[in-house]
């Protein structure tokens, strides 16, 4: 299961999908694009500074401290998008 959590200053993205084999799980798929998106869209289109931290090959964990609007619009996007994911495939994404 993908476990998706949110605080005031960060959001974490652990774990893995399992839906199908490795580089055939759309679930998986589908959350690490929108995720990559999330972090690429902040760091091309604010002036934010953000932090990140890597386990393995993963960005796990994104930080960031007094979000501009822009930036709140670029998480909630996300939010909204791993949310019809995990509408879609209960037993796979978990957001807490």
């Amino acid at each position: 299961m993908i476990d998706i959590s949110v605080q005031s200053d960060y959001i974490t993205v652990t774990g893995h999908a399992d839906y199908a084999p490795a580089g055939e799980d759309i679930v998986c798929a589908g959350v690490s694009v929108l995720w990559q998106t999330l972090i690429g869209s902040i760091e091309a289109l604010t002036d934010d500074r953000i932090e990140y931290e890597v386990e393995g090959e993963q960005i796990t964990k994104l930080i960031f401290k007094n979000p501009s609007d822009r930036t709140k619009v670029l998480i909630d996007s996300f939010f909204i998008g791993v949310s019809r994911i995990a509408d879609a495939y209960p037993d796979c994404v978990n957001i807490v």
